[in-house]
Protein backbone atom coordinates (compact mmCIF):
# COMPACT_ATOMS: atom_id res chain seq x y z
CA UNK A 1 0.00 0.00 0.00
CA UNK A 2 2.61 2.70 0.92
CA UNK A 3 4.70 1.68 -2.40
CA UNK A 4 1.01 2.55 -4.26
CA UNK A 5 0.34 5.69 -2.22
CA UNK A 6 4.42 6.90 -3.14
CA UNK A 7 4.12 5.93 -6.69
CA UNK A 8 0.65 7.94 -6.78
CA UNK A 9 2.92 11.32 -5.41
CA UNK A 10 5.67 10.54 -8.14
CA UNK A 11 3.00 10.65 -10.92
CA UNK A 12 1.60 13.70 -9.02
CA UNK A 13 4.69 15.89 -9.02
CA UNK A 14 5.34 14.61 -12.78
CA UNK A 15 2.40 15.93 -13.92
CA UNK A 16 2.75 18.86 -12.12
CA UNK A 17 6.23 19.39 -13.55
CA UNK A 18 4.72 19.05 -17.13
CA UNK A 19 2.18 21.52 -16.69
CA UNK A 20 4.46 24.11 -14.93
CA UNK A 21 6.85 23.44 -17.55
CA UNK A 22 4.13 23.53 -20.39
CA UNK A 23 3.29 27.11 -18.80
CA UNK A 24 6.65 28.12 -18.92
CA UNK A 25 6.92 27.42 -22.71
CA UNK A 26 3.55 29.63 -23.49
CA UNK A 27 4.16 32.18 -20.99
CA UNK A 28 4.71 35.13 -24.28
CA UNK A 29 1.26 33.87 -24.87
CA UNK A 30 -0.46 34.12 -22.14
CA UNK A 31 -0.81 37.84 -20.75
CA UNK A 32 -4.12 38.20 -23.12
CA UNK A 33 -6.09 34.99 -21.32
CA UNK A 34 -4.89 35.71 -18.04
CA UNK A 35 -6.16 39.09 -17.92
CA UNK A 36 -9.83 37.83 -19.35
CA UNK A 37 -9.34 35.30 -16.83
CA UNK A 38 -9.10 38.23 -13.63
CA UNK A 39 -11.58 40.00 -15.70
CA UNK A 40 -14.22 36.80 -15.45
CA UNK A 41 -13.31 35.79 -11.51
CA UNK A 42 -14.04 39.30 -10.66
CA UNK A 43 -17.02 39.63 -12.20
CA UNK A 44 -17.81 35.93 -11.74
CA UNK A 45 -19.99 36.45 -8.42
CA UNK A 46 -21.55 39.80 -9.68
CA UNK A 47 -23.11 37.52 -12.60
CA UNK A 48 -24.29 34.87 -9.82
CA UNK A 49 -26.17 37.42 -7.81
CA UNK A 50 -27.84 38.56 -10.67
CA UNK A 51 -28.54 34.88 -12.37
CA UNK A 52 -31.40 34.62 -9.05
CA UNK A 53 -33.16 36.85 -10.89
CA UNK A 54 -32.49 36.39 -14.28
CA UNK A 55 -31.28 33.92 -17.01
CA UNK A 56 -27.28 33.59 -16.93
CA UNK A 57 -26.49 34.46 -20.18
CA UNK A 58 -28.44 38.01 -19.54
CA UNK A 59 -26.71 38.52 -16.42
CA UNK A 60 -23.28 37.60 -17.46
CA UNK A 61 -24.17 40.07 -20.40
CA UNK A 62 -25.37 43.04 -18.39
CA UNK A 63 -22.22 42.28 -15.92
CA UNK A 64 -19.99 42.23 -19.46
CA UNK A 65 -21.68 45.89 -20.63
CA UNK A 66 -20.66 47.50 -17.11
CA UNK A 67 -17.24 46.62 -17.25
CA UNK A 68 -16.57 47.33 -21.07
CA UNK A 69 -18.07 50.54 -19.99
CA UNK A 70 -15.90 51.46 -17.18
CA UNK A 71 -12.55 50.49 -18.76
CA UNK A 72 -13.45 52.73 -21.75
CA UNK A 73 -14.59 55.23 -19.79
CA UNK A 74 -11.21 55.08 -17.58
CA UNK A 75 -9.12 55.26 -20.87
CA UNK A 76 -11.16 58.43 -21.77
CA UNK A 77 -10.53 60.23 -18.65
CA UNK A 78 -7.93 59.15 -16.91
CA UNK A 79 -5.14 58.81 -19.59
CA UNK A 80 -4.83 62.55 -20.91
CA UNK A 81 -5.07 63.37 -17.26
CA UNK A 82 -1.91 61.48 -15.99
CA UNK A 83 -0.39 62.64 -18.89
CA UNK A 84 -1.22 66.53 -18.25
CA UNK A 85 -0.46 65.52 -14.86
CA UNK A 86 2.99 64.33 -16.04
CA UNK A 87 3.59 67.59 -18.32
CA UNK A 88 2.80 69.09 -15.12
CA UNK A 89 5.38 67.65 -13.01
CA UNK A 90 8.20 67.86 -15.51
CA UNK A 91 7.66 71.74 -16.02
CA UNK A 92 7.98 71.72 -12.51
CA UNK A 93 11.08 69.58 -12.21
CA UNK A 94 13.65 72.55 -12.26
CA UNK A 95 11.87 74.19 -9.47
CA UNK A 96 12.33 70.74 -7.86
CA UNK A 97 16.39 70.38 -8.53
CA UNK A 98 17.32 74.25 -7.80
CA UNK A 99 15.56 73.03 -4.14
CA UNK A 100 17.12 70.10 -3.67
CA UNK A 101 20.63 71.84 -5.11
CA UNK A 102 20.05 74.57 -2.77
CA UNK A 103 18.26 73.51 0.37
CA UNK A 104 18.87 69.71 0.77
CA UNK A 105 22.00 69.28 -0.77
CA UNK A 106 23.89 71.71 1.85
CA UNK A 107 21.30 70.25 4.95
CA UNK A 108 22.91 66.78 3.80
CA UNK A 109 25.88 67.79 3.79
CA UNK A 110 25.97 69.75 6.53
CA UNK A 111 23.92 67.27 8.87
CA UNK A 112 24.68 64.16 7.74
CA UNK A 113 27.87 64.57 5.83
CA UNK A 114 26.18 63.19 2.30
CA UNK A 115 27.77 64.27 -0.55
CA UNK A 116 25.26 65.00 -3.84
CA UNK A 117 27.87 66.33 -6.36
CA UNK A 118 27.73 63.32 -7.92
CA UNK A 119 24.02 63.57 -9.04
CA UNK A 120 24.29 65.40 -12.38
CA UNK A 121 20.45 67.48 -11.98
CA UNK A 122 20.45 69.43 -15.11
CA UNK A 123 21.23 66.21 -16.85
CA UNK A 124 18.11 64.36 -15.48
CA UNK A 125 16.30 67.00 -16.21
CA UNK A 126 17.34 67.61 -19.96
CA UNK A 127 16.54 63.57 -20.22
CA UNK A 128 12.98 63.70 -18.78
CA UNK A 129 11.85 66.76 -20.63
CA UNK A 130 13.49 65.70 -23.87
CA UNK A 131 11.97 62.28 -23.71
CA UNK A 132 8.54 63.26 -22.58
CA UNK A 133 8.52 66.04 -25.13
CA UNK A 134 9.19 63.00 -28.25
CA UNK A 135 7.10 60.78 -26.88
CA UNK A 136 4.28 63.43 -27.05
CA UNK A 137 2.33 61.79 -24.03
CA UNK A 138 1.56 58.22 -23.56
CA UNK A 139 -0.79 57.29 -26.79
CA UNK A 140 1.89 58.88 -28.78
CA UNK A 141 4.51 56.73 -27.10
CA UNK A 142 2.50 53.34 -27.85
CA UNK A 143 1.59 54.12 -31.52
CA UNK A 144 5.07 55.45 -32.13
CA UNK A 145 6.69 52.35 -30.76
CA UNK A 146 3.82 49.86 -32.21
CA UNK A 147 4.09 51.37 -35.72
CA UNK A 148 7.41 50.24 -36.61
CA UNK A 149 6.19 46.60 -37.35
CA UNK A 150 3.01 45.67 -38.91
CA UNK A 151 3.20 42.05 -37.33
CA UNK A 152 3.45 44.27 -34.05
CA UNK A 153 0.39 46.23 -35.15
CA UNK A 154 -1.87 42.91 -35.23
CA UNK A 155 -0.51 41.11 -32.64
CA UNK A 156 -1.06 44.42 -30.29
CA UNK A 157 -5.12 44.43 -32.13
CA UNK A 158 -5.39 40.63 -31.73
CA UNK A 159 -4.77 40.82 -27.81
CA UNK A 160 -6.98 44.13 -27.82
CA UNK A 161 -9.72 41.96 -29.26
CA UNK A 162 -9.19 38.70 -27.51
CA UNK A 163 -8.99 39.91 -24.61
CA UNK A 164 -12.62 41.12 -24.43
CA UNK A 165 -14.28 38.18 -26.06
CA UNK A 166 -12.31 35.42 -24.08
CA UNK A 167 -13.72 37.16 -20.80
CA UNK A 168 -17.06 36.97 -22.04
CA UNK A 169 -16.93 33.54 -22.53
CA UNK A 170 -14.97 32.36 -19.05
CA UNK A 171 -17.48 34.57 -17.48
CA UNK A 172 -20.42 32.91 -19.11
CA UNK A 173 -19.27 29.08 -18.30
CA UNK A 174 -17.67 30.11 -15.00
CA UNK A 175 -20.08 27.93 -13.33
CA UNK A 176 -19.65 25.54 -15.40
CA UNK A 177 -15.97 25.18 -15.68
CA UNK A 178 -15.46 25.10 -11.83
CA UNK A 179 -17.64 21.63 -11.57
CA UNK A 180 -15.90 20.16 -14.52
CA UNK A 181 -12.33 21.22 -12.78
CA UNK A 182 -14.08 19.23 -9.29
CA UNK A 183 -15.72 16.00 -10.77
CA UNK A 184 -11.57 15.77 -12.42
CA UNK A 185 -10.36 15.58 -9.02
CA UNK A 186 -9.76 12.03 -7.64
CA UNK A 187 -12.15 11.07 -5.06
CA UNK A 188 -9.58 10.07 -2.10
CA UNK A 189 -8.01 13.90 -2.22
CA UNK A 190 -11.57 15.83 -2.91
CA UNK A 191 -12.09 16.99 0.47
CA UNK A 192 -8.44 18.52 1.08
CA UNK A 193 -8.51 20.09 -2.50
CA UNK A 194 -11.89 21.36 -1.90
CA UNK A 195 -11.50 22.86 1.77
CA UNK A 196 -7.60 24.28 -0.26
CA UNK A 197 -9.85 25.91 -3.42
CA UNK A 198 -12.19 27.12 -0.75
CA UNK A 199 -9.49 29.00 1.27
CA UNK A 200 -8.05 29.95 -1.73
CA UNK A 201 -11.17 31.43 -3.62
CA UNK A 202 -11.64 33.65 0.09
CA UNK A 203 -7.72 34.60 -0.04
CA UNK A 204 -8.04 35.97 -3.57
CA UNK A 205 -11.58 37.34 -3.64
CA UNK A 206 -10.24 39.26 -0.96
CA UNK A 207 -7.02 40.29 -2.96
CA UNK A 208 -8.47 40.77 -6.28
CA UNK A 209 -11.72 42.12 -5.11
CA UNK A 210 -10.62 44.23 -1.94
CA UNK A 211 -7.44 45.17 -1.85
CA UNK A 212 -7.79 46.67 -5.81
CA UNK A 213 -11.17 48.57 -4.23
CA UNK A 214 -8.91 49.92 -1.42
CA UNK A 215 -6.04 50.95 -3.87
CA UNK A 216 -8.03 52.76 -5.93
CA UNK A 217 -10.29 54.71 -3.12
CA UNK A 218 -6.87 55.44 -1.17
CA UNK A 219 -5.57 56.82 -4.85
CA UNK A 220 -8.80 58.78 -5.44
CA UNK A 221 -8.95 60.47 -1.25
CA UNK A 222 -4.70 61.13 -1.31
CA UNK A 223 -5.50 62.76 -5.39
CA UNK A 224 -8.81 64.68 -4.27
CA UNK A 225 -7.04 65.65 -0.93
CA UNK A 226 -3.36 67.02 -1.81
CA UNK A 227 -5.65 69.02 -4.95
CA UNK A 228 -7.87 70.72 -2.49
CA UNK A 229 -4.77 71.62 -0.47
CA UNK A 230 -3.22 73.45 -3.43
CA UNK A 231 -0.43 71.12 -4.90
CA UNK A 232 -0.91 70.96 -8.42
CA UNK A 233 0.58 67.72 -8.83
CA UNK A 234 -1.11 66.31 -5.63
CA UNK A 235 -3.58 64.05 -7.95
CA UNK A 236 -0.31 62.29 -9.68
CA UNK A 237 1.21 61.67 -6.00
CA UNK A 238 -2.10 60.45 -4.89
CA UNK A 239 -2.12 57.98 -7.69
CA UNK A 240 1.10 56.96 -6.89
CA UNK A 241 0.42 56.16 -3.42
CA UNK A 242 -2.71 54.74 -4.07
CA UNK A 243 -1.34 51.91 -6.85
CA UNK A 244 1.58 50.71 -4.34
CA UNK A 245 -0.35 50.97 -1.66
CA UNK A 246 -0.95 47.09 -1.13
CA UNK A 247 2.27 47.20 0.76
CA UNK A 248 1.34 48.33 4.08
CA UNK A 249 2.76 51.66 4.90
CA UNK A 250 4.34 52.61 1.45
CA UNK A 251 2.11 54.04 -0.41
CA UNK A 252 1.64 56.48 2.23
CA UNK A 253 5.33 56.61 3.34
CA UNK A 254 6.37 57.35 -0.70
CA UNK A 255 3.17 59.94 -0.65
CA UNK A 256 3.78 61.96 2.25
CA UNK A 257 7.59 62.47 1.09
CA UNK A 258 6.28 63.57 -2.23
CA UNK A 259 3.37 65.49 -1.19
CA UNK A 260 6.16 67.58 1.47
CA UNK A 261 8.86 67.78 -1.16
CA UNK A 262 5.69 69.61 -3.45
CA UNK A 263 4.37 71.52 -0.65
CA UNK A 264 7.78 73.26 0.34
CA UNK A 265 9.15 73.97 -3.67
CA UNK A 266 5.23 75.35 -4.64
CA UNK A 267 4.63 77.44 -1.54
CA UNK A 268 7.94 77.42 0.79
CA UNK A 269 5.50 77.51 3.44
CA UNK A 270 5.07 75.29 6.98
CA UNK A 271 1.06 75.45 6.22
CA UNK A 272 1.09 73.48 2.92
CA UNK A 273 3.32 70.59 4.80
CA UNK A 274 0.85 70.64 7.47
CA UNK A 275 -1.81 70.26 4.75
CA UNK A 276 -0.33 67.21 3.00
CA UNK A 277 0.45 65.50 6.37
CA UNK A 278 -3.31 66.06 7.44
CA UNK A 279 -4.34 64.06 3.87
CA UNK A 280 -2.51 61.29 4.65
CA UNK A 281 -3.04 61.14 8.25
CA UNK A 282 -6.87 60.92 7.12
CA UNK A 283 -6.22 58.67 4.45
CA UNK A 284 -4.47 56.26 6.48
CA UNK A 285 -6.93 56.37 9.07
CA UNK A 286 -9.76 55.86 6.73
CA UNK A 287 -7.73 53.01 5.55
CA UNK A 288 -7.06 51.20 8.75
CA UNK A 289 -10.54 51.71 10.45
CA UNK A 290 -12.93 51.68 7.43
CA UNK A 291 -11.75 50.22 4.31
CA UNK A 292 -9.39 47.21 5.00
CA UNK A 293 -11.96 45.46 7.69
CA UNK A 294 -14.72 46.41 4.95
CA UNK A 295 -13.29 45.73 2.14
CA UNK A 296 -10.63 43.13 2.72
CA UNK A 297 -10.86 41.98 6.29
CA UNK A 298 -8.04 39.69 7.44
CA UNK A 299 -8.03 36.68 4.66
CA UNK A 300 -5.13 37.75 2.48
CA UNK A 301 -2.57 38.27 5.63
CA UNK A 302 0.59 38.17 3.28
CA UNK A 303 3.62 39.96 4.45
CA UNK A 304 4.93 43.21 2.91
CA UNK A 305 8.63 41.65 2.36
CA UNK A 306 6.66 38.58 0.35
CA UNK A 307 4.23 40.57 -1.68
CA UNK A 308 7.03 42.63 -2.46
CA UNK A 309 9.43 39.33 -3.66
CA UNK A 310 6.55 38.10 -5.65
CA UNK A 311 6.20 40.98 -7.81
CA UNK A 312 9.52 41.02 -8.51
CA UNK A 313 10.18 37.10 -8.99
CA UNK A 314 7.53 37.01 -11.06
CA UNK A 315 8.21 39.21 -13.01
CA UNK A 316 12.11 38.07 -13.34
CA UNK A 317 10.36 34.42 -14.33
CA UNK A 318 7.38 35.42 -16.35
CA UNK A 319 7.66 39.05 -17.07
CA UNK A 320 4.28 40.66 -17.69
CA UNK A 321 1.95 37.83 -16.93
CA UNK A 322 4.09 37.02 -14.38
CA UNK A 323 3.61 40.52 -12.55
CA UNK A 324 0.09 39.98 -13.26
CA UNK A 325 0.16 36.48 -11.19
CA UNK A 326 2.35 37.18 -8.67
CA UNK A 327 0.17 38.57 -5.68
CA UNK A 328 -2.71 36.01 -6.30
CA UNK A 329 -0.53 32.94 -6.70
CA UNK A 330 1.21 34.35 -3.85
CA UNK A 331 -1.90 34.20 -2.14
CA UNK A 332 -2.52 30.86 -2.83
CA UNK A 333 0.87 29.38 -2.09
CA UNK A 334 0.09 31.26 0.93
CA UNK A 335 -2.66 28.70 1.78
CA UNK A 336 -0.88 25.69 0.79
CA UNK A 337 1.84 26.81 3.26
CA UNK A 338 -0.69 27.33 5.98
CA UNK A 339 -1.63 23.73 5.01
CA UNK A 340 1.22 22.03 4.69
CA UNK A 341 2.47 23.42 8.60
CA UNK A 342 -0.71 21.74 9.47
CA UNK A 343 0.07 18.60 8.07
CA UNK A 344 3.79 18.97 9.37
CA UNK A 345 3.24 19.57 12.78
CA UNK A 346 0.39 16.18 13.24
CA UNK A 347 3.18 14.54 11.50
CA UNK A 348 5.70 11.93 12.95
CA UNK A 349 8.69 13.95 12.51
CA UNK A 350 7.21 17.12 14.12
CA UNK A 351 6.11 15.58 17.31
CA UNK A 352 6.99 12.36 20.04
CA UNK A 353 5.70 9.04 19.45
CA UNK A 354 3.74 9.08 22.48
CA UNK A 355 2.18 12.71 22.31
CA UNK A 356 -1.55 12.81 21.53
CA UNK A 357 -2.57 14.12 18.36
CA UNK A 358 -3.96 17.09 17.81
CA UNK A 359 -6.97 17.10 14.78
CA UNK A 360 -8.55 20.16 13.82
CA UNK A 361 -11.57 19.88 12.43
CA UNK A 362 -13.82 22.88 10.70
CA UNK A 363 -14.43 25.28 7.92
CA UNK A 364 -17.00 23.47 6.42
CA UNK A 365 -20.78 24.57 5.74
CA UNK A 366 -22.64 24.54 8.92
CA UNK A 367 -19.38 24.90 10.99
CA UNK A 368 -18.21 28.30 10.67
CA UNK A 369 -16.16 27.42 14.01
CA UNK A 370 -13.13 24.76 13.87
CA UNK A 371 -13.69 22.58 17.01
CA UNK A 372 -9.99 20.36 18.04
CA UNK A 373 -10.55 16.58 18.71
CA UNK A 374 -7.64 15.18 21.20
CA UNK A 375 -6.96 11.63 20.23
CA UNK A 376 -4.55 9.76 22.79
CA UNK A 377 -1.80 7.84 21.56
CA UNK A 378 -0.61 5.38 23.83
CA UNK A 379 2.67 5.45 24.97
CA UNK A 380 5.50 3.85 22.56
CA UNK A 381 7.44 0.82 23.81
CA UNK A 382 10.78 1.16 25.06
CA UNK A 383 13.32 -0.82 22.66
Amino acid sequence: MSEQRLDIRWQWLILIGIVGFVVWLLRPVLAPFVLAALFAYLGDPVADRLEKRMPRQVAVSLVFLVMIVVFVAILLVLVPFIERQISNFLAQLPSWIDWFQTRAAPWLEAHLGISTDVLDTQQVIGVLQNNWKEAGGFATAVIARVSKSGLTIVGWALNIVMIPVVAFYLLRDWDIMVERIHALVPRSIEPVVARLARESDEVLGAFLRGQLSVMVVLGVIYGVGLWIAGISVGPLIGMIAGLISFVPYLGAITGVLMGVIAAIVQYQDWQHVAYVAIVFAIGQTLEGYVLVPRLVGEKIGLHPVAVIFAVLAGGELFGFVGVLLALPVASVVMVLLRYGHERYTASELYRASDEPVIVVVGGEDGAPEPSVIVVERPPSESP
